[in-house]
């Protein structure tokens, strides 16, 4: 069923359905998430149609309580007897799990009263043949752009919407639509024998923000050629600027350490940070999950509760953590509205172009790439690299199989800029940043 097929008042009576089959089985409580998602992508490759996927995805998630026991399923059949049946499974699992007198719907006290309407939903009238015309376009524009440019991984195109719904038996009940329009670019060059990928995408809740097929095109082929005849790098400390879509991987480990199940679980290097500085005193990161048509804006979290602006770090001290309700109990703490996670963490630009933070480095590595994870019990950071030598300011080569190695708690104090480009492809808008002293692992 499409999203078409059901509006958002029949979605509340559906899930209104679910919370009555639940009470009648027994349950004392209970909630349920509804997401219906439809859409297409379509893909080309070296310039010729290769894929038309459609996709049409119904998922709801019924989780019932029996005093502090719990019960979870999750569904894709949207018909009276599959949620009947459903339902009764996850009775049926209730009552035989562990009680955690943690478990449970957020208080009810706490619940938004009223939603908001967020500009997140714009629908794209594209057609699947437009659409693929667009992605042949642009992958044969990726491969004209430059005679090193020899194969192509294909260039996809897609636009979905879903509608998104939450309620419990505590009287919540609201749900909404929302939009995701993407485009991407893989693109393959050879030189000297030796071949090097990369790629360039973007994704907007409003097709009219997507840039345009030639600069897509461009972007994928200019980075795929810069790769191209990597040289080793020695080993030592230098300073790393990350661009701005790596940054975002870099804060990404900040917040995973503040998420509450990595806080009761005893498994963030966070844990005892709360008001102390771990940035630079002139750094502050807050959340903003209203920002029109930004990709990750939200108008209630996965408990009922209201998101709202926070301020996460102020004037470099941390200054809270990001908790749900079960998070909040375990921690004797109060909710953040971050079920489900954070919307819009917000790392301030800051007035130097990428030009000028090139300059600022002096000689280092950016970097364009990384790979791997880190440590989030102990801070430990190692991960594999990719970017560019940069030597008085001015690129010089490309570095490929490179490792950086520190602490995290290091790297965030030694910040020293912020650029002033920004990333917003993510629920997390953050510009390149300038990291002092930190090991560089490099092979030469």
């Amino acid at each position: 069923m499409s999203t078409e097929l059901h509006s958002q008042k029949s979605v509340a009576n559906l899930m209104d359905q679910v919370l009555d089959l639940a009470k009648k089985g027994g349950a004392t409580s209970a909630e349920v998430d509804i997401d219906l998602e439809t859409g297409f992508s379509a893909t080309a490759r070296m310039a010729e149609s290769e894929t038309l996927e459609y996709n049409q995805d119904n998922n709801v998630s019924i989780t019932v309580y029996q005093d502090y026991r719990s019960g979870s399923v999750t569904t894709s059949d949207m018909r009276d007897g599959s949620l009947q049946e459903a339902v009764a499974a996850a009775l049926r699992i209730a009552r035989y799990t562990e009680a955690d007198p943690m478990a449970g719907l957020a208080d009810k006290n706490l619940l938004a009263k009223t939603v908001p309407t967020l500009e997140i939903d714009f629908p794209w009238d594209i057609t699947p043949e437009q659409a693929m015309q667009q992605a042949m376009d642009c992958d044969q524009m990726g491969l004209d752009h430059s005679p090193l440019i020899t194969n192509s991984e294909g260039v996809t195109l897609g636009t979905h919407r879903s509608l998104a719904g939450y309620a419990n038996s505590h009287g919540f009940n609201h749900n909404y639509h929302e939009t995701r329009h993407t485009i991407s670019s893989v693109l393959v060059a050879e030189q000297h024998g030796q071949m090097q990928r990369d790629y360039y995408y973007y994704t907007a809740r409003d097709p009219k923000a997507l840039p345009s097929l030639a600069d897509v095109a461009r972007q994928a082929a200019e980075r795929t050629v810069s790769r191209l005849n990597p040289r080793p790098v020695k080993t030592g400390a230098v300073p790393v600027l990350f661009s701005a879509e790596t940054a975002r991987s870099f804060f990404s480990h900040f917040v995973s350490a503040i998420q509450g199940r990595s806080l009761y679980k005893q498994s963030s290097f966070l844990l005892d940070y709360l008001n102390k500085p771990i940035f630079p005193e002139w750094l502050t990161l807050t959340e903003q999950p209203h920002l029109p048509g930004a990709v990750s804006s939200i108008p209630f979290d996965r408990d009922g509760l209201l998101t709202y602006d926070k301020t996460f770090v102020e004037s470099g001290a941390l200054k809270s953590f990001s908790l749900s309700s079960y998070a909040a109990r375990k921690l004797n703490m109060q909710p953040t509205a971050n079920a489900g996670g954070l919307h819009n963490l917000i790392v301030p630009p800051g007035e130097h172009s990428f030009t000028e933070m090139l300059q600022a480095l002096d000689t280092g590595i950016m970097v364009t790439e990384v790979m791997g994870s880190v440590n989030l019990v102990t801070g430990d950071y190692s991960r594999g690299v990719c970017g560019f030598w940069v030597e008085k300011g001015e690129v010089q080569f490309p570095v490929d199989e490179a490792t950086l190695a520190g602490s995290l708690l290091d790297m965030f104090k030694n910040i020293r800029l912020l650029g002033n480009d920004t990333d917003k492809r993510g629920r997390i808008q953050a510009p390149s940043i300038l990291i002092d002293n930190v090991m560089l692992g490099g092979g030469g």
